[in-house]
């Protein structure tokens, strides 16, 4: 069984993260949504390989696995964009929690059928770039909180989702 991942991840916007080698405070807002469509490519590309439900070591995810979480994150961060657009500006929306380890063994990731997982990642890839692309310059700045306190604004939402999706990229390269 996999160990659930308990670190807070938010540290990559303040510095560069030494397991893939992103940068946020490199990142323009107006990039997240090209390179958000690259590495979901990637990611889903993997999964004509011969070996993708198989896991490497016992506490690593397959490409399966990897590619069927990112197709909820970015499902995840479309719902959560779409809270903080839609709101006033002034009060910032929290979103609901999201377990990814245990949505990961509820939803049998590596069960599922990976033709299905690729162009279900893709749309919602697509759907989740697009509404980044879409989002007004003049409210970057609006804001959103994480259920565990958590701040952002629509600008360092972007740069911290497209984290998770390039450190997801160097996970499936092996």
């Amino acid at each position: 069984m996999i160990v659930p991942d308990t670190k807070d991840w938010t540290w990559v916007l303040e510095k560069p993260c030494a397991e893939c080698g992103y940068d946020a405070a490199s990142i323009a807002f107006e990039q997240v949504p090209d390179r958000a469509r690259a590495a979901a490519a990637h990611i889903a590309s993997a999964l004509d390989r011969d070996d993708a439900r198989v896991r490497p070591d016992a506490q690593t995810w397959s490409v399966l696995e990897y590619a069927a979480h990112v197709r909820d994150v970015c499902r995840i961060f479309d719902t959560r964009l779409a809270l903080m657009l839609g709101g006033d500006g002034a009060t910032a929306p929290r979103f609901a929690n999201w377990d990814q380890d245990a949505t990961a063994v509820a939803d049998r990731y590596n069960e599922q059928d990976p033709a299905v997982v690729m162009q279900e990642l893709s749309a919602a890839a697509e759907q989740v770039a697009a509404a980044f692309a879409a989002a007004p310059s003049d409210r970057l700045d609006w804001r959103g909180a994480r259920s565990d306190g958590s701040l952002f604004t629509v600008a360092s939402l972007g740069r911290y989702f497209l984290h998770d999706l390039e450190h997801h990229v160097h996970d499936v390269r092996g």
